[in-house]
């Protein structure tokens, strides 16, 4: 919208007072608040993290493969292993209780803290692990379900730094 001048009584002009914006808008398609949530959002994933890290060993290998939790990351015969956050994440957490059995519900709490998710998102992730991994292809064995109870990661684990030796 375009200000128009005005002509006044004794033949001046008059300009209309333009204000100031009460509000600063930044770029268009730059959301203020999505931002903040989004900073709020990354640092509770780096808290999650440390969480799902903390107590689990620097490395794990088992198998062909290298777990790097601190680093989130699995590598087979060294090279990155594709394999979603969540996954990775239930990984994590059954690699670093190797042996126990881990309840569907603490393993649900664990990778998705403060959120409400039907147990078939454990399912479909677990499914996706197993398939990464190559479970029960060659003999290989990583995750067993106890029905109705939770998941146990069978494997051996050699773990750095710790000194022990996880073998199942």
């Amino acid at each position: 919208m375009r200000a128009s001048a005005s002509t006044t009584a004794s033949g001046r002009l008059h300009w209309p007072q333009v204000r100031a914006p009460a509000q600063f808008h930044p770029e268009p398609g730059f959301d203020v608040k999505h931002a903040e949530q989004s900073q709020n959002r990354d640092k509770a994933f780096s808290q999650k993290r440390t969480e799902l890290t903390g107590g689990v060993p620097t490395e794990a290998s088992f198998g062909a493969f290298r777990l790097l939790p601190t680093q989130f990351l699995l590598l087979e015969g060294g090279k990155p292993v594709r394999l979603g956050s969540r996954a990775l994440e239930i990984l994590i957490v059954l690699v670093g209780r190797a042996g126990e059995l881990i309840s569907k519900d603490e393993l649900m709490g664990r990778v998705w803290p403060n959120v409400f998710v039907e147990p078939a998102n454990l399912t479909v992730h677990i499914s996706a692990l197993r398939r990464t991994l190559r479970d029960g292809c060659n003999g290989n064995r990583f995750i067993i379900n106890v029905p109705g109870r939770g998941y146990r990661f069978v494997a051996p684990v050699e773990v750095s730094g710790h000194e022990a030796l996880i073998d199942v």
